[in-house]
């Protein structure tokens, strides 16, 4: 295995060559470099790992921020060019991208059982269905998450507006790619991009950002549990009853639902659960506290009988229950468990039984459990990127700002643009903070028209937020990605209508 540092900019001080800081600051730009090599669908093939840092430019010039980043390319391609690269998000805002990196779409991933959960000795394996195989990969750290951090880390000399804000974030973002894409010679590949989380609207705003602004042309866009904040951040009838066919969902795999639909398959009374909302539960929820109390029983107990609450429950929240309700009540008097908020499989404890909410995400809590050592472990031992600076899982961007938020347009926009643009939806019938409901009606909400929605593909997977802990949807989800990719590569064919 071979080291490589690439030191250009004289804003490194405490990063000594022999390889660890002497203070806790993080090199504005560097470079480690790596081979490996990985076993993917059988085939056996070699890669260079490059993880570092590169500067965010102010106006004039000037290093802003320094971004961390982990980029994989596959040895011995002939036509480089030609060969698709995967830019890679995650979300929270604050989250580091070290989620799809160490478990989904790169050629490591978490020791974990097949259902997702934390096994130790804590650790990394191969990761036998990674998209290495048909794309090259950047994981990007945003400003303040992983290694990420502004100049200087903290005080009233950071500009927070130019980081920590949808807006600023896609405007900084692009740049940053612009000049990544540059150093790395891979104009004239074939380009997607992937976020989860908060990284779908993120990603979502980028694909325009990077056409109007960087006049640099997308292939795909892929969402992985998108968040859609016109729901998740308002009220009213359709913000209210759209989270029933998830609830249909979790109480489905934890046996919470009547005989009549808990002896069927998933997939085959979710369709009814989705027309019910859709048909009615939104109708109903629109006449708020002037339906009829004929209606409103009638609503009620078919909720109860989607949702494996009681019916009285729905008529104590005049038929808009909210999740955390959910979370903490479905198993209240089965077990007494809170389910998981990202992926209701997981359990959890509270202090006492009644309330409104849980004491905690028990997903998360398993997440991190599992998530922290391996990336701290396989930046520092495999990649050789050492620092002593904190790995940020989540770090320090809030206050957020929200204001202007239109990533919707955005896509609909860069799509109508380009016509090479396609887009995949991915997500977990278990989520229960990005539904896949939700994520299903912000694809519907994208182009009214209707024009473009051969170009919209949807995924759905038997697990939650981050479907592919989940070694079967692991397998299946990369599988959709990889067949996404070759299916729209243009081969050829002219961006025209």
């Amino acid at each position: 295995m071979t080291k490589k540092l690439h030191l250009p900019i004289l804003f490194f001080l405490g990063f000594s060559i022999s390889g660890f800081s002497q203070s806790r600051t993080i090199p504005v730009d560097t470079t480690v470099t790596t081979q490996h090599s990985v076993t993917v669908n059988g085939t056996t093939f070699s890669y260079t790992a490059a993880t570092g840092t590169q500067p965010v430019w102010d106006e004039l010039g000037k290093p802003i921020a320094t971004l961390h980043y982990t980029y994989y390319t596959r040895n011995s391609i002939k036509d480089r060019a030609a060969r698709p690269l995967l830019i890679s998000f995650n979300g929270g805002p604050g989250s580091g991208s070290v989620w799809m990196h160490l478990a989904y779409t790169g050629p490591r991933i978490l020791k974990i059982d097949d259902e997702g959960y934390p096994v130790q000795p804590y650790g990394i394996k191969e990761n036998p269905y990674s998209v290495l195989d048909v794309a090259d990969i950047v994981y990007v750290n945003p400003a303040n998450t992983g290694y990420s951090r502004t100049i200087p880390e903290t005080g009233d000399e950071v500009d927070r507006k130019k980081f920590f804000g949808i807006n600023a974030d896609i405007k900084y973002l692009a740049e940053w790619l612009n000049t990544f894409v540059t150093r790395n010679n891979r104009w004239r590949s074939p380009k997607y991009i992937i976020g989860e989380s908060y990284g779908g609207p993120r990603v979502m705003g980028l694909s325009l950002a990077l056409q109007n602004n960087q006049w640099m042309y997308l292939n795909g866009v892929i969402l992985v549990s998108p968040a859609d904040y016109k729901i998740i951040r308002n009220t009213g009838p359709v913000a209210e009853a759209i989270n029933l066919p998830y609830y249909t969902a979790a109480a489905w795999h934890h046996k919470a639902l009547p005989s009549a639909l808990q002896q069927k398959d998933l997939l085959e009374i979710l369709p009814e659960s989705e027309e019910y909302t859709i048909n009615t539960l939104i109708p109903a929820l629109a006449k708020g506290g002037f339906i009829g109390e004929t209606e409103k029983n009638s609503v009620a107990e078919k909720m109860a009988y989607y949702s494996g609450l009681s019916k009285q429950e729905i008529l104590d929240q005049n038929l808009s229950v909210p999740t955390q309700y959910f979370w903490k009540n479905l198993l209240k008097d089965k077990g007494g468990y809170n389910v998981g908020r990202l992926d209701s499989r997981y359990l959890g404890i509270d202090k006492q039984l009644a309330g409104m909410r849980p004491d905690y995400s028990a997903e998360l809590t398993s997440w991190l459990h599992s998530f922290t050592p391996a990336i701290n472990y396989y930046l520092q031992e495999e990649l050789n990127f050492k620092t002593d600076i904190k790995y940020n899982m989540f770090g320090p961007v809030h206050p957020w700002d929200n204001s202007d938020e239109n990533t919707r347009e955005n896509l609909r926009q860069a799509m109508a643009q380009n016509p090479y643009l396609n887009v995949l939806v991915q997500s977990g019938y278990y989520d229960g903070a990005t539904t896949y409901i939700n994520a299903k009606y912000l694809m519907w909400q994208v182009d009214p028209s209707g024009r473009m929605k051969d170009r919209f593909s949807f995924k759905g997977y038997r697990s939650g937020h981050m479907m592919y802990l989940r070694k079967e949807d692991l397998k299946t989800a990369n599988e959709d990605i990889r067949d996404f990719i070759k299916r729209t590569l243009s081969n050829g064919k002219s961006a025209k209508y």
